[in-house]
């Protein structure tokens, strides 16, 4: 009898990750978790500065003018969040991943530090809408330099842990706060310094990817023998024209869903939680107290949500598991904030609500990627998420407004009415294609031999005619 020899094993884990995409990994999770411990260190921190800045601005204090300014200053920090993605996406795209990263990182660390100075909200909100060009550049800027270092089955985990680092970076925020808390919101806001040391590390550390420096290249070379190719159209005009549109809209819907959700709750959970506790006559060390509790659990089931996206979206499709995020988002919003609930259901719930949101925000960084090639990677994703957030800055605004005006100061149901706009990611999922398996969209190569005369209507080279 004659045995047929075994099939190799395929290679483990180990022996495909190279050291250098440990290193990518981790200089890109680290920045993403401190863009969000300067975040979220913000919303925790919104009720006592407001309560502080505005009798500074002539303005009475009550939780109806709290709302309105404090909303105004998160509407101007996602404002400068969308402008700046826009920005430093392009020139990523025509600059390179790491060095637009690093400015990116001491942007929004200096001036989200500087906001500890203010004297009154709009100094405070000036402040965060500079901060928040800053913070615009990590996550497109990040998750583009991932997915072209992961090159291999590895590719959509690694984006997916990449996420994970900014629940993270909201978990160790609610850690700071609890421990530090009772010091003021300036201290708080001042720790935001501490990001700029990351760009040592990533400057000295992390690479450029080759495929965007063949891309950088290639554009260099044609522009040097006065050639012109469709892929050297400004970035901005090749996303919003086909045959990059399609996948522009429907990126542009997964985000903009998404944001809406997350901030209009991640926003005003903790002045919810404040509210109750002053209906309840607790001191305020206990409701800084809950506020810290309950933002350890919503990001603690945050962290799972964002890095388990890429393992379910390996194991089901990338469509399936945005229904998952998007089920359990909708689930347990309406479960918990249109309702009087205990303290104690709170905490239960939070974690549920942290891994479907903040798993919806990791989808679309991880499905993202793998719709355009390097050559506008950056500025598709930053396009379609800064559009979401010029969209989502008016939802932590238009929470506290309606819950003065509709809902009698009630802001567990107003911001329950504003994440239900986030359904529009439904109809973003609705048109999205399967990339499970699929290999990234790639540019054309560098052009080696002589230059060639460009044939009119003969489009066989260019990444628009692969992708059409």
């Amino acid at each position: 009898m004659s045995h047929e020899p075994a099939p190799p094993a395929a290679p483990g884990w180990r022996s495909e990750i190279t050291k250098m995409q440990w290193l990518v990994l981790l200089g890109t999770t680290m920045g993403w978790a401190l863009d969000g411990f300067a975040g979220s260190l913000y919303a925790l921190v919104l009720g006592p500065a407001m309560t502080e800045l505005l009798p500074h601005s002539d303005i009475a204090v009550q939780p109806s003018s709290i709302g309105l300014y404090g909303g105004l200053t998160v509407a101007l920090f996602l404002a400068g969040w969308a402008t700046g993605g826009i920005l430093f996406g392009i020139l990523a795209d025509y600059f390179g991943r790491v060095r637009v990263l690093s400015v990116g990182i001491i942007t929004y660390a200096v001036f989200t530090a500087a906001a500890a100075f203010a004297e009154n909200w709009w100094q405070l909100g000036v402040l965060r809408f500079i901060a928040g060009l800053g913070s615009g550049v990590e996550a497109p800027v990040g998750a583009a330099l991932i997915a072209e270092v992961w090159r291999n089955r590895f590719r959509a985990r690694a984006c997916g842990v990449m996420m994970s680092g900014y629940a993270a970076g909201f978990f160790l925020a609610s850690l700071a706060y609890g421990l530090l808390g009772t010091h003021g919101w300036r201290l708080m806001l001042a720790l935001a310094v501490v990001p700029a040391v990351l760009v040592w590390f990533i400057r000295r550390y992390v690479p450029e990817p080759p495929e965007i420096r063949t891309a950088i290249t290639a554009r260099q070379v044609r522009r040097q023998r006065g050639e012109r190719a469709p892929e050297d159209r400004f970035v901005l005009r090749r996303l919003l024209t086909p045959p990059f549109l399609r996948s522009t809209l429907i990126c542009t819907a997964l985000a903009t869903g998404s944001l809406i959700a997350f901030w209009s709750v991640s926003t005003w959970y903790p002045q919810i939680l404040r509210q109750a506790a002053l209906a309840a006559s607790l001191t305020p060390d206990a409701a800084n107290h809950r506020v810290a509790m309950a933002s350890l659990l919503f990001n603690a089931g945050g962290v799972l949500g964002y890095a388990s996206w890429g393992f379910l979206a390996d194991a089901i499709g990338r469509r399936r598991t945005f229904a998952v995020s998007f089920a359990v988002s909708a689930a347990s919003v309406i479960y918990l904030f249109p309702f009087d609930r205990s303290y104690t259901e709170f905490l239960v719930a939070m974690p549920v609500v942290g891994f479907g949101l903040f798993g919806a925000l990791s989808g679309t960084f991880v499905y993202g990627p793998e719709l355009f090639p390097p050559s506008v990677r950056a500025t598709g994703m930053a396009l379609a998420n800064s559009v979401g957030r010029y969209i989502t800055a008016l939802g932590p605004l238009v929470a506290g407004v309606i819950a003065v005006s509709w809902f009698d100061g009630d802001l567990g149901v107003a911001t329950t009415w504003v994440a239900a706009v986030g359904l529009i990611a439904l109809v973003g999922l609705a048109f999205a294609k399967e990339t499970r398996g699929a290999a990234l969209p790639s540019d054309p190569s560098t052009p080696t031999g002589p230059p060639t005369p460009t044939v009119p209507g003969n489009p066989s080279t260019t990444a628009e005619a692969r992708l059409s």
